[in-house]
């Protein structure tokens, strides 16, 4: 199913969704996946542990986040395609990221967690009739279809991946 077939768009999470082109979901996976493994990383070996300001993470509590937020996000949404109606709490980023020890984790193994999660969650929303792709759940506070979470997956990956290209990358000398 494409972008465009999500009933609703619910505030906040559509800052991700309308990151991702109105494309099939399978389709926004594949390049998602392709995008990790064209990122450099030499760029981001030169930028070790640096933050482009203060209180802000580095590239590995980014990659980090992105794992974690996959993890949560896949989660939901199986509760829901199986439909499971039990409302679902927000969590965390900042403690997450606090208590996840990025920084003393090789980047390598950081984006080969990454592709991994990526391709299970892919196999996952592959699995998923129209129907389970159709039905919604409460999480932190908004209704969202289990199609939406797909695309925000997707659509958080581009936006954490646009912060770093226009605010880490020109930290580069």
């Amino acid at each position: 199913m494409k972008k465009s077939a999500v009933a609703r768009n619910p505030t906040y999470y559509d800052t991700y969704i309308n990151q991702v082109e109105d494309i099939e979901l399978s389709e926004a996976f594949q390049q998602s996946i392709a995008a990790i493994d064209t990122l450099d990383l030499e760029k981001f070996r030169l930028l070790g542990d640096l933050a482009y300001a203060p209180g802000k993470w580095t590239l590995r509590d980014i990659l980090q986040h992105l794992i974690d937020g996959e993890r949560v996000f896949t989660y939901r949404a199986l509760r829901f395609a199986r439909n499971d109606d039990t409302a679902l709490p927000g969590y965390e980023e900042n403690m997450f990221a606090e208590y996840a020890g990025a920084n003393r984790r090789p980047l390598e193994d950081l984006l080969a967690e990454l592709r991994c999660v990526r391709q299970g969650s892919q196999l996952l929303f592959a699995s998923f009739d129209e129907a389970a792709l159709r039905r919604c759940g409460v999480m932190f506070n908004s209704e969202l279809p289990v199609l939406a979470i797909g695309f925000t997956i997707i659509g958080h990956q581009n936006h954490h991946m646009r912060i770093i290209e226009e605010r880490y990358f020109p930290l580069l000398p």
